[in-house]
């Protein structure tokens, strides 16, 4: 009878039991924040990304039979996976919360095929585009299942790209250098930025010159500008013919022609896509697209405000500028108290681009009451710099818009005529919320009052020389927009697909612009000349085309690559076979002499770009960093390049430290030196000079555009 008692309350106890339901996210902080969110009864752990994918040391394509790919746990990971199994044994209800995009659809499908064997529980898919408890709450009532077709279009993006990169990379290895590496969307994004530095390279500026005038009306002077003369905008194509105007035109009375009032209305624009954003931060913060992807993360996964953790954004990795009608209410509401006069009768709708795919709303903030300026103190500098751009971006969106008023006022000198313009907002509208204006936007000026046939006086002209500027070279911002433009990877991608070329040397950054090296142009020739039919904008474009119609169940995914692979495999045998070897060009003999064995030392190229090797190697091992200048304080040392601890960002400084501590953030140019104090030059960038070559030495103002001589020097002369 005790027996009976014990298992009917045993029984009974178990009946009570609270279910308990596991959820898988990908980011441990995510995990964190969710589980205070969902409270008992829920165990929230995190997967790290995935946990089951292609093993690096092999192709892993099973090309003779549908191109099935071989997956593996990934090294390292197994032991979390064992948790994760034995955490859905005990649990009676798994719910897959990866990211709502083809890679987290994909993570879901590789757990719910390691987990189902291993537990009784019912697994199923849950999707969120913030992190906030009404959104988490909800999106646990409503569980789905795994997109089979997304899961394909990702199954096929990594097909192809393992394909490409494991056929092109042992080539690179075999004609070029050990330990390269090819991609198929990186490759694309490497040609078009060495066809721009090509562009650079041929452009031959041609000099122009302009004139200002500074006119007076009572005690208040402005400048205007020379735009027409006689009748014909003027060629000033040297400094006598600017002068031989000013002659003619200096003694002329100076009269008000013309004054033109116009209003212009100014849209807000819609909340920040992916690369919106990036092109955002990089132009307003000075950001590369990694760290806006990072910090955003971090906003996305959750900042301690006060005694809660809180997911200040919305899913950062979107090509839609789609808003819900809940986050429309809600800012709605925070205008509605705050600037009722700029709050439009309807919310504001904003058209989502054909291409886009649309899985998620634009990037928002997730409560529009966590204004900047309230949370500031909880969030670092650039935590907050990123968060005030999306704030206000969202924010402004739904406003009234601004109204400019441009004055333009025309002033006849003689046979010359000078025009100057001023703007000012006459209506707010949404400016009233942006406090991180760009400089165009907060340009406002004023003119006195004028009166047409009102006469002027004339102090003084401005003949400036200028010479035309050839295309920029591309920066985080203008690559992202032009990878956009064409189709060329996705929001996901851009950051990566930066960052991959930097971190293979095939790029450099010089003030802030991307410049191909040496190896990136040789990779880029060969590639291109081997296989314009891959390594193409169209191909990489339709590829993504492609990619959409199989997530939208209207392509099979093997079937892409199937008709790709053959011709591709076909040509990469070809090219193996009659390439010329290229190994060994990179490397130069030098007159250095190394200090351990005194044998000649060798410049090689190495991953982190080019260096000193003893060619005594592998006997002696002796490398150095390659001296770029001679050190203008101390004379004697020389300048090289090094790497701060930590960040390892480049600067430049004397062998001779810490004896002697100069130092340069500008890397010298080739033995190339001032001409007024002997110090090295450097390349600097602004918008109004383009590039330039300017002096390193603080007390010196010498500034080299085109059309100077630069004097060059033998580094080893002093």
């Amino acid at each position: 009878m005790a027996e009976k008692k014990t298992s009917k309350k045993s029984a009974k106890k178990s009946a009570q039991k609270t279910p308990q339901t596991l959820v898988i996210v990908e980011s441990p902080t995510k995990a964190h924040t969710i589980e205070k969110y969902l409270g008992p009864g829920y165990t929230v752990k995190a997967s790290v990304g995935h946990l089951i994918d292609l093993p690096k040391s092999r192709m892993a394509i099973d090309v003779e039979n549908g191109f099935q790919p071989e997956y593996i746990t990934v090294r390292g990971k197994a032991k979390l996976l064992k948790e994760l199994q034995k955490e859905a044994k005990k649990s009676d209800a798994v719910l897959l919360a990866s990211d709502n995009d083809r890679e987290g659809e994909a993570i879901a499908w590789h757990l719910n095929n390691a987990l189902r064997d291993k537990t009784d529980a019912k697994i199923s898919r849950i999707v969120f585009n913030e992190i906030t408890p009404t959104a988490i709450t909800e999106a646990v009532k409503h569980p789905g299942e795994i997109v089979e077709s997304k899961v394909n279009a990702q199954k096929a993006r990594r097909v192809l790209d393992r394909l490409v990169g494991y056929n092109l990379s042992p080539l690179l290895w075999t004609k070029v250098k050990n330990g390269l590496s090819a991609g198929r969307v990186q490759s694309v994004a490497l040609r078009l930025i060495c066809e721009r530095e090509q562009e650079v390279e041929d452009f031959l500026p041609e000099e122009y010159w302009s004139l200002d005038a500074d006119f007076t009306k009572g005690k208040t002077s402005f400048t205007a500008q020379l735009v027409k003369y006689k009748g014909d905008a003027p060629e000033l194509k040297s400094e006598d013919a600017v002068n031989e105007i000013i002659e003619k035109i200096k003694n002329s009375p100076c009269t008000v022609s013309s004054i033109k009032k116009t209003e212009k209305t100014v849209r807000p624009k819609p909340p920040f896509t992916t690369s919106k954003l990036q092109q955002a931060a990089a132009n307003r913060l000075g950001f590369t697209s990694r760290k806006t992807m990072q910090i955003a993360q971090q906003l996305y996964e959750g900042i301690q405000i006060g005694t809660n953790n809180v997911g200040l954004i919305t899913y950062m990795r979107t090509d839609s500028v789609r808003i819900s009608d809940t986050a429309l209410a809600d800012v709605r509401d925070w205008l509605s108290k705050n600037h009722p006069s700029e709050l439009p009768a309807e919310a504001i709708h904003y058209a989502v681009g054909k291409s886009a795919q649309d899985a998620h709303e634009g990037i928002r903030p997730t409560y529009t009451s966590y204004t900047p300026e309230s949370i500031k103190e909880y969030l670092t500098h650039d935590q907050f710099r990123l968060y005030s751009i999306i704030w206000e971006r969202f924010v402004s969106s739904q406003m009234n818009n601004a109204k400019m008023v441009t004055t333009s006022v025309e002033i006849t000198a003689g046979d010359a005529l000078f025009r100057v313009a001023a703007s000012k907002i006459a209506e707010k509208g949404f400016y009233q919320v942006i406090k991180l204006l760009s400089s165009k936007e907060d340009k406002s000026s004023s003119l006195p009052a004028m009166k047409e046939g009102e006469e002027l006086s004339v102090n003084n002209f401005h003949p400036e020389q200028h010479f035309t500027q050839g295309p920029a070279r591309y920066t985080d911002a203008s690559i992202v927009r032009m990878l956009e433009e064409k189709g060329i990877g996705r929001p996901s991608t851009y950051a990566t697909i930066i960052s991959v070329l930097l971190d293979r040397y095939y790029v450099t950054r010089s003030n802030k612009q991307l410049v191909p090296t040496q190896l990136g142009r040789m990779i880029n020739k060969i590639l291109v000349e081997s296989f314009p039919e891959v390594i193409n904008e169209e191909f990489t474009a339709q590829v993504e085309n492609d990619l959409d119609k199989v997530e939208a169940d209207e392509l099979v995914w093997n079937n892409i690559i199937g008709d790709f692979y053959q011709p591709f495999k076909k040509k990469v045998d070809t090219v193996m076979e009659t390439q010329e070897s290229m190994k060994g060009f990179l490397d130069e003999k030098t007159d250095k002499v190394c200090d351990l064995c005194g044998k000649p030392m060798v410049k090689k190229l190495g991953r982190f770009g080019f260096f000193l090797a003893c060619s005594g190697f592998p006997e002696c091992h002796n490398t150095k960093s390659i001296p770029l200048a001679t050190c203008p304080v101390c004379k004697t040392g020389e300048i090289v390049e090094r790497k701060t601890k930590g960040r390892g960002k480049s600067f430049f400084g004397c062998t001779n430290y810490p004896t002697c501590t100069f130092i340069s953030h500008f890397k010298p140019l080739d033995n190339q030196y001032c001409p007024k104090c002997g110090w090295f030059l450097v390349e600097k960038y602004d918008k109004k000079n383009g590039s330039y070559k300017s002096c390193i030495n603080p007390d010196c103002d010498y500034l080299h555009t085109s059309g100077e001589d630069v004097e060059t020097i033998d580094a080893d002369a002093e």
